[in-house]
């Protein structure tokens, strides 16, 4: 714990031997309330100028830090007095500009020779009520300007623009402050989601040991420093061993809390981080925060050996880099992150398009194993939906996929989105299976029941490299400044890699969609309910039409012409009779077409009734039926037991009819042509199955196979309407059952349909 200093990146060596100890006895410091003390109200500043606290609209000076006595003697007390009559009325052209001032803005005044004090620059800051004056002894022999560093400042930014690497660039970054502010090392250090820290860039010489690769703990720069940090932007200590300056304060504020110093320079820190540095024998640090889009990224940090000051144009181009380097980070980190989320939209318009094509949505989501994965970067999911599990990739079993639903929904307040890296450490019994379920990140995708889609990540076993026990000072005990500060290593299980942001929209994303469709489809059906009661008035009118309006011509086409043909007789040459052979042709094949479609239609709307049936029976009448159909054919019949079922045995008869008329149809070209009829249960259904040997058909269109007019062969090849398979898969659905087909070109086709053993028809 810092205490507001940057404590991971000054407290901490690879050797496990106190550098200073002696000094550390010498400079004992009260630390049993260092988490709650106020970091940004020191009371006190850096001996190396004056800060002069003032009322932002009198302009009087309230509270007033001075270091040099040659100051106090030559201009006197300055609190009380006007800031505009102070120091020979240096600030009186400026004193309309310091009350303009805005919150949070600051103004460079300029620089004043204080006399014996020396020159100084001096700056403006506003806080509420308040303005500070910061101003800070110019460094000895500083003749330095901005614009002589500016080539270097340039050439620093046009390589990490050349760069699409985030931690490429921070090395960039950090190799040019080290040269503009010359200090024995400067590292960056970047924050995860969790506030712990790791350098992942380093420049330095010998004198100061590596840091490179270091991770350090949360606790090492708690909140408020962090906040201090993402304030103000630069911090310089330029001797770990100062005395701090306190302020001399008007009567009526000696009461008050110290005033804020968090945008001064010369503000004074935590003795706690003075100790670390002692500790350490480091003499000075600077510090420049890097800030992506509003929030602090990580940080610039630089180490000296010996007490260094930075002359004020030098920590400006520090700070230039500083921000340059924020912008970039801030500009790589969202074209990386423009690129995923392009890459995730496309799999969830992939998703998308095939559950919205489909009335079983869930199920299709589950055949899109590879795109449900790639949605999340996970390595498992599972669906839970209306009583089913579906799992996909590596996974937990579903006995412990319906335990961790179980927990989910107990969970309070429930969530529509859950994520976690070591559900573990959330929820015990997630242990037994970590191997493939270290991390979970599940949406919910219903109000009313425990219906979820779940993403797994398995378990990653990591090593980090601590700068330090992490655990130290842990568990109650008062922070004090480490002693030991040697590379402490610790292997982390039962974790995976993190769900990011990316991940967690993904899956909102993905449920939003869900719950739309669930809605749609709710909506669709309650104006399909309405619709189907005028549709079936219709449809009785369409089929009176039909029988009567459409079926008659029909005949008379066929009648007309065989009495044209008779009447005519030998006076017909051949290609007139084939003309009249191609009408009677023609005319009996629509008839048939429009006698199957009023069969069609009538199917939906006959009321079942269901009935015991020996379904063996049923097929060899269905067989003795179609004898002419197979008549003068070597056809090899193989006929097994098969189940009795509860249907309406006219319309179970219409299915057995279709399906074997079918097998005999395309097996024509077959000598012997071999059909097989056979039942079987599974679970709570049993599947009949019509197999043959024929011609067969391309699976690419199997789901065209039980459409209206849908035909997967020319009529040149083979007659039909392409209506009879569409009614077998409509009977079967009254029934409660479903209809599949599989099949190789050239070597069969098998079709299947299933009835559920309790009677499942609608009427």
């Amino acid at each position: 714990m810092t205490c507001g200093a940057f404590a991971p990146l000054t407290a901490h060596a690879p050797s496990g031997i106190p550098l200073n100890a002696k000094r550390h006895e010498e400079h004992a410091v009260d630390l049993s309330n260092c988490a709650q003390e106020p970091i940004h109200r020191p009371g006190a500043i850096q001996p190396y100028g004056a800060v002069l606290v003032v009322d932002a609209e009198s302009l009087q000076v309230l509270e007033a830090a001075v270091t040099r006595q040659e100051m106090r003697e030559e201009f006197g007390p300055l609190v009380g007095a006007h800031v505009g009559a102070i120091f020979d009325g240096f600030f009186e052209p400026r004193c309309g500009e310091l009350q303009k001032l805005k919150e949070g803005q600051s103004l460079l005044i300029g620089s004043y020779p204080f006399g014996r004090a020396g020159a100084h620059y001096v700056l403006a800051h506003r806080t509420p009520g308040l303005v500070l004056i910061d101003m800070e002894e110019r460094v000895p022999g500083d003749a330095g300007t901005l614009e002589e560093l500016y080539p270097s400042i340039q050439a620093c930014i046009a390589q990490i623009e050349q760069t699409s690497d985030t931690i490429e660039a921070c090395a960039i970054a950090s190799a040019y402050v080290r040269q503009l502010a010359g200090f024995d090392r400067t590292l960056i250090y970047q924050f995860d989601s969790r506030w712990n820290g790791a350098v992942v860039a380093e420049h330095r010489n010998e004198r100061l040991p590596s840091y490179l690769g270091l991770r350090f703990p949360e606790s090492d720069i708690p909140a408020q420093a962090r906040e201090l940090y993402r304030r103000n932007r630069v911090r310089l200590i330029a001797d770990s061993d100062y005395t701090p300056v306190p302020f001399e304060r008007a009567p009526a504020r000696r009461q008050l809390e110290p005033t804020d110093l968090s945008q001064s320079m010369l503000r004074s820190v935590s003795p706690m981080h003075l100790q670390y540095m002692k500790n350490m024998d480091t003499g000075a640090s600077m510090s420049i925060s890097i800030i992506s889009e509003g929030q602090l990224w990580g940080l610039i940090s630089c180490h000296n050996l010996e007490p260094m000051r930075v002359p004020v144009h030098v920590r400006t181009a520090c700070e230039f880099i500083g921000q340059i380097l924020s912008l970039q980070i801030a500009l790589k980190e969202r074209a990386v992150s423009v690129e995923k989320r392009i890459a995730r939209r496309a799999v969830q318009v992939r998703l998308l398009g095939h559950m919205a094509g489909t009335e079983d949505f869930i199920s299709a989501l589950g055949r899109e194993e590879e795109s449900l994965l790639g949605l999340t970067s996970a390595t498992g999911a599972a669906i839970v939906h209306n009583g089913q599990c579906i799992r996909l990739g590596a996974c937990p079993s579903t006995r412990q996929i319906e335990e961790i639903v179980q927990w989910l929904g107990s969970r309070t307040p429930q969530e529509e989105i859950f994520s976690s890296h070591a559900l573990g450490a959330e929820w015990a019994p997630a242990l037994a299976f970590a191997d493939v379920a270290s991390g979970l990140l599940a949406i919910s995708i219903s109000q009313l029941h425990d219906s979820f889609v779940l993403w797994f990540r398995g378990e990653v076993v990591q090593t980090v490299n601590w700068g330090g026990d992490p655990r130290k000072g842990s568990h109650g005990q008062s922070p004090s400044p480490r002693m030991s500060f040697e590379s402490w290593k610790e292997t982390l299980r039962h974790q995976s890699l993190e769900w990011d942001e990316l991940d967690r929209d993904a899956a909102l994303e993905l449920r939003a969609a869900i719950v739309d469709i669930v809605l749609r489809k709710a909506e669709e059906l309650a104006a399909l309910n309405e619709q189907l009661v005028r549709s079936n008035k219709e449809l009785e009118a369409f089929s009176y039409s039909v029988s009567h309006d459409l079926r008659a011509p029909f005949r008379h086409i066929v009648g007309y012409s065989d009495l044209l043909e008779t009447s005519l007789g030998d006076r017909l040459t051949d290609e007139e009779r084939r003309y009249l052979s191609t009408i009677v042709e023609s005319a009996t094949s629509a008839g048939t077409l429009v006698d199957d479609l009023l069969s069609f239609s009538q199917m939906g709307r006959s009321v079942i009734t269901p009935t015991p049936i020996d379904s063996g029976e049923l097929v060899r009448e269905t067989i003795r039926k179609l004898a002419m159909e197979a008549a003068g054919r070597n056809i090899e019949w193989e006929i097994g037991p098969l189940d009795p079922v509860q249907a309406d045995p006219g319309m179970l008869g219409l299915v057995w009819q279709n399906l074997i008329a079918n097998a005999i149809k395309f097996t024509r070209d077959r000598d012997p042509a071999r059909i097989a009829i056979r039942s079987v249960r599974v679970d709570e259904e049993i599947r009949f199955t019509v197999q043959d040997n024929g011609c067969g058909f391309d699976m690419r269109y199997v789901d065209k196979l039980f459409g209206v007019f849908q035909r997967l062969h020319h009529s040149d090849e083979f007659e039909g309407t392409g209506i009879g398979l569409a009614n077998v898969a409509r009977i079967v659905s009254r029934h409660g059952g479903r209809v599949w087909a599989e099949s190789q070109i050239g070597h069969g086709a098998s079709f299947t349909f299933a009835l559920p053993l309790s009677n499942g028809a609608s009427s």
